[in-house]
This record gives C-alpha cells, structure tokens and sequence, in this order.
C-alpha cells in the first residue's frame, strides 16, 4: 500500500525503458501492484513483464455477494497470471492462517493463477532454532491439492529480514531451500521437485541481489522495499 495510480503510473513508464533493455528468456519478470493500479501499469507494461496481484478472495465462487473482496476470475479476465499468497504482513497483521493461504491458493490455480506462496519464521522462532520446524509446517499446511511446479512458486522470506537490512547467510538459506525441495519431493515426486521454482525473500537489494541469487537452490527473488524506487530495482 504505497503508490497512488499517479506514483504508480509514473514508476510504470520510469522503468520501461531498462526493462525494455533486459532481455534474457530464462528468466521472469513479475510485478504485484495494488488492485487499484494493476489494469494501468498492465496497459504499459505488459508486454514486457507478467503481472500479479497481492491478495484474493478465498471465496471459490465466480461472483457472489462477498463486498469489497477480489476474485480470482476477476484477475484473470484483466490478464493477470499470478498472486502472492501468505506474505507475512498477511499473516501478521490480517491475522491469514494456513488454512485459509491454502484455500486462496485453490481458488489461484482453478482459475489458472501462479500461487506465489510465502512461508517464513519470526525471529523467536529463529531463537529457539525452530526455522525448519515452522517452515516446513507452514508449508504442508499451506500447499493446496492443486499445486505443481507450473502453478505455483514457494517464497521464503524469513519474517526477521523483510524491512530490517538483515539477511540470513548463504548457508542458512540454501540450507532452509534444501529443506523445502525435499519436502516437496516427499508429498509429489523428484520431477515436481526440481522444476518447482523456490524464491527468497527479505531485504534483497541491489548490494546483494548477485550473492542471494548465486545460492544453490535459489530460483529467484522476492522484492520489497528495493522495487520501490526505479534505480534500485533496475539494478
């Protein structure tokens, strides 16, 4: 909840031109506006990135009296591909359990939506040395019927790093993304666990954006407050 649809679209067209200039078919450019500004940076941008949104409904219902939510039909229709599921501050503030991540990730890949599904410890848990224990729950718990390596992609973004500066190191999280493919191995098969894409998230920035995403088993980054500025996230 930072831009405007003014500050938004402005960012949109600050940024076309290094994201016009970055080409390379390996990789995958995603941007989560707000609802309100996703049909005007989608008319700027979308030939260049895929877009996604912040949140939907856990309504599995086309259309129904539920005020004020966001379906998963609704994005579709606007031609948006993704969502990010159980992001912390989701979590935290809006008090979203597994349960109900699970139900909205449903919902996202019934329609066709990639599930961007965000699982994380606190810094207690990380204290009392619970990382693998709280991630891997949250993971089992959040994960719908539905997932597979095309339709969803597994965020971990350690709730004591995101806005903080801090990251865990190499070790610790190639370590915590080791432990999520073998948990995906466990309830799917070898396949679905190699091909599914495992992300990180937590005070990326341009300073170590290369070292993060040299990490073994890391597919990608989740960025939050570095996309906020167009200098930070064109690096």
């Amino acid at each position: 909840m930072n831009f405007t649809v003014s500050e938004s679209i402005e960012f949109s067209n600050d940024i076309l031109k290094p994201i016009s200039n970055f080409k390379n078919e390996r990789f995958e450019i995603v941007i989560c506006p707000s609802f309100m500004s996703l049909p005007f940076n989608y008319q700027i941008l979308s030939n260049l990135v895929k877009f996604g949104a912040q949140n939907i409904s856990h309504n599995h219902g086309e259309k129904g009296s539920f005020t004020g939510e966001i379906s998963a039909e609704m994005l579709v229709n606007l031609g948006i591909e993704a969502v990010i599921l159980g992001h912390s501050e989701r979590r935290q503030h809006f008090f979203e359990k597994d349960d109900l991540i699970k139900s909205k990730a449903r919902s996202a890949n019934n329609q066709g939506l990639t599930s961007i599904i965000c699982i994380g410890e606190t810094s207690e848990e990380k204290r009392l040395m619970q990382t693998d224990t709280v991630v891997i729950n949250q993971l089992r718990n959040s994960l719908p019927e539905t997932f597979s390596h095309s339709n969803t992609v597994i965020a971990y973004e350690p709730v004591w790093a995101i806005g903080t500066g801090k990251t865990p190191t190499a070790e610790e999280i190639a370590d915590v993304h080791y432990k999520i493919r073998e948990y995906i191995a466990k309830v799917s098969n070898a396949e679905i666990s190699s091909s599914i894409r495992i992300i990180y998230g937590g005070s990326v920035n341009p300073k170590n954006a290369k070292d993060i995403l040299s990490v073994k088993d890391v597919d990608g980054a989740l960025v939050g407050g570095a996309s906020l500025l167009e200098k930070d996230f064109s690096k």
